[in-house]
């Protein structure tokens, strides 16, 4: 393809160009005022001379034609998925692919969506097609096709937004009459503090309400834990308790309706992080010893622990004097209140070398019991009383204890030792020094002789005695701690030893810290990779079984990563809710958002990408008014620029026109000698001419 045209080179600038031309016209002007004959001649002359300073060309351009630039934007969103759509999708793309390479000069420029959506944007049409037309010009875009559902979220303002002038042609999956019933999250607390309430506000959303009632059920890390009936579009307020620290998984499900196209937003999933406002621990030290400090340093040294300690200073021996008990202390040790009825407000409770000196009587001890089989948790460590007729184990807390006196007591030293249970225990396993034979830590100079009877021994003396119980009891949790020395490894005797991992890991199991469960199911899921971990003292490498939100069942095998611990990471590639169990234990993670864009709406609709697409002279066309109608879609034709690029039953693609420069040829008008002379000869016969008229 030829173009031509004449070029201009003046060899000096513009602003002298303009100023030689503005000086002409004043001399043709004064000609023209003085002798009329002469002005046409002398405007010739001087026409002559400034053509002859312009430099004029012909210009030949040899310009090869540029194909048009159609893209084709594929929706791969998950609200596509649904139904007939990924089939209705394929069936329209490889047809107008089809008829799109049938045109002339035409490239086509296919593009997907991503299939997953871990920025919680939703479906992003328009950065498809920006990404397809990325490197080409503007003027060489033909238009743009969308197979989509209709449901974008990233639609541009106006169509000057697009950055070319083309039409955007969408053809919508689905059919008409869709419905779709679905929980919407409005807000969704993130933390809650254990014990208390938090609140989450939903609503029941419904594209063709036909008054059925809305039933939503609510569970809490799978258990069911409430059943309300909601109005459709109004606020429903939800309470849940927030059971123990961690992830605190809720779920909300509104019951199916009928004819409704998916159940995958008819759930919404809220993550609570629980955590422990204020810990409440009471700490009762039966007399004055090396380890009350210990125990009162680590306490107080926790921003987060409300620590209530009492010193119990009149010794076991006095404990039948006949001093009144008010009489004995400057403030008044308020038993009434603290193991009556404040005891349930305490966290952890803590006997320190406490043993039977009258200052708490039996129904006292009778309610500490109480609070630990309805779910409180007790601490015992125990010194030389414990084993004789005045020690803890003698009064009714003998009947949680997780182990009994012997009545022997090692008053030799030796190093705490982790036993075959504490290996895989989370309180005990890794441990600094732990791993070490002989344990890498400081020795201990007594252990009271006992015999477990429940529970997990995770620590040993001499001889593999128990040294450090667990067990737990109903509701609640006891550990007995068979020495009253761990306040050697406080000071660093013999090396010292890790005290506060110990001592914080054994308080926070016995408040039931969901990490330091012994046997667990635990998922947690990082991108799209779900990594599933089975915490046991059994010693098996079970199995797990996988449930995504799609029902659909993945099992996978475990692999031991450490003593008790065993763990399997699965790639999945939805959003939503997945269970994890082993037959006895259940897991739950969530995938991707909580209240996921993607499937707030999706029920198919012209409506949204209408607007857009008429003010580019495009059209929005239905592939299928029914479920089971085969998909049609309209016939694409090339048009010259037009206001209106679509019709009932067409599409039209525009020829931009657009080409490529592959060579140049310059051929100047006014060649050099040539030029000069018949610029001066014109001259010459003007002024003759204008002279002769002069003398007629």
């Amino acid at each position: 393809m030829n173009a031509w045209s004449i070029a201009f080179s003046p060899p000096i600038p513009p602003w002298a160009m303009i100023a030689l031309a503005v000086a002409a016209l004043a001399v043709v002007a004064l000609t023209a005022w003085r002798r009329p004959g002469a002005a046409a001649l002398r405007a010739l002359a001087c026409a002559l001379l400034l053509a002859g300073l312009a430099d004029p060309s012909f210009v030949q351009e040899d310009r090869r034609p540029l194909k048009d630039v159609v893209a084709v934007v594929v929706d791969r969103s998950e609200s596509n998925q649904i139904g007939e759509r990924p089939q209705q999708t394929e069936a329209a793309r490889a047809e107008l692919e089809k008829r799109l390479a049938a045109l002339d000069n035409v490239e086509v420029r296919t593009v997907e969506t991503p299939r997953g959506d871990p920025d919680n944007r939703g479906t992003q049409l328009f950065a498809a097609l920006r990404s397809a037309l990325a490197d080409t010009p503007p003027e060489r875009v033909g238009g743009a096709v969308l197979i989509t559902d209709g449901n974008a979220n990233d639609i541009p303002a106006s169509a000057a937004a697009l950055g070319f002038d083309a039409p955007v042609h969408v053809l919508v999956t689905g059919h008409e009459g869709e419905r779709n019933r679905r929980i919407e999250l409005v807000e969704a607390p993130r933390f809650g503090i254990v014990g208390k309430d938090q609140t989450i506000v939903a609503r029941v959303v419904d594209s063709n309400d036909q008054g059925e009632p809305a039933r939503v059920t609510v569970r809490r890390d799978g258990q069911t834990i409430a059943t309300l009936d909601a109005e459709v579009g109004q606020n429903l307020q939800i309470k849940t308790p927030i059971d123990h620290a961690g992830p605190n998984v809720v779920e909300l499900e509104v019951a199916p309706v009928k004819d409704e196209i998916t159940d995958r937003n008819r759930k919404a999933v809220v993550a609570i992080e629980g955590v422990r406002d204020k810990l409440r621990v009471l700490l009762v030290s039966g007399e004055p010893h090396q380890g009350e400090r210990m125990w009162r340093n680590l306490l107080k040294s926790d921003a987060n622990v409300d620590l209530v300690h009492f010193t119990i200073l009149r010794p076991p021996e006095k404990a039948i004097d006949s001093t009144p008990i008010n009489e004995l202390s400057l403030i008044a040790f308020p038993v009434a209140d603290l193991f009556g009825r404040k005891i349930k407000d305490f966290d952890l409770i803590i006997f320190d070398r406490y043993s039977s000196q009258a200052i708490l009587p039996r129904f006292y001890l009778d309610n500490v019991v109480a609070y630990v089989r309805q779910g409180g948790a007790l601490l015992m460590a125990e010194g030389p009383a414990y084993g004789t007729p005045d020690g803890l184990f003698a009064t009714p807390l003998g009947a949680i204890a997780p182990a009994r006196p012997t009545g022997e007591e090692f008053d030799e030293p030796f190093r705490a030792a982790i036993s075959s249970d504490g290996a895989k225990h989370p309180v005990t396993r890794g441990l600094a020094g732990g791993d070490a034979d002989p344990p890498a830590w400081g020795r201990w100079l007594r252990e009271i002789g006992g015999e477990a009877t429940g529970g997990a021994t995770l620590m040993t003396g001499p001889d593999k005695s128990p040294l450090l119980v667990l067990n737990r009891v109903d509701k609640g949790r006891v550990a007995l701690l068979l020495s009253d020395q761990m306040w050697l490894w406080a000071r660093g005797f013999d090396g010292g030893g890790p005290y506060l991992d110990l001592l914080r890991r054994l308080a926070h199991w016995l408040m039931k810290e969901p990490d330091l469960e012994e046997e667990a199911l635990r998922a947690r899921a990082s991108g799209r990779d779900l990594t599933i971990e089975r915490q046991s003292l059994k010693g098996e490498v079970p199995q797990a079984t996988v449930t995504g939100p799609d029902g659909k069942t993945t099992t996978i095998q475990l692999a031991p990563v450490a003593p008790g611990l065993s763990r399997a990471t699965l790639a999945v590639d939805e959003d939503g809710l997945y269970r994890a169990s082993d037959g006895e234990h259940v897991a739950l993670a969530v995938v991707g958002p909580q209240n996921p864009v993607e499937f707030q709406d999706v029920v198919s609709t012209p409506d949204k990408l209408n607007p857009l697409a008429e003010a580019t002279g495009g059209g929005v066309h239905r592939l299928a008014r029914r479920a089971d109608d085969p998909v049609t879609i309209p016939r694409v034709v090339a048009m010259q620029p037009s206001p209106s690029y679509s019709g009932s039953d067409y599409i039209g693609i525009k020829r931009a026109g657009a080409s490529a420069l592959i060579g140049v040829r310059q051929t100047p008008l006014a060649i050099g000698f040539f030029g000069l002379a018949l610029l001066l000869g014109a001259l010459v016969w003007v002024w003759r001419r204008e002279g002769g008229g002069a003398r007629g």
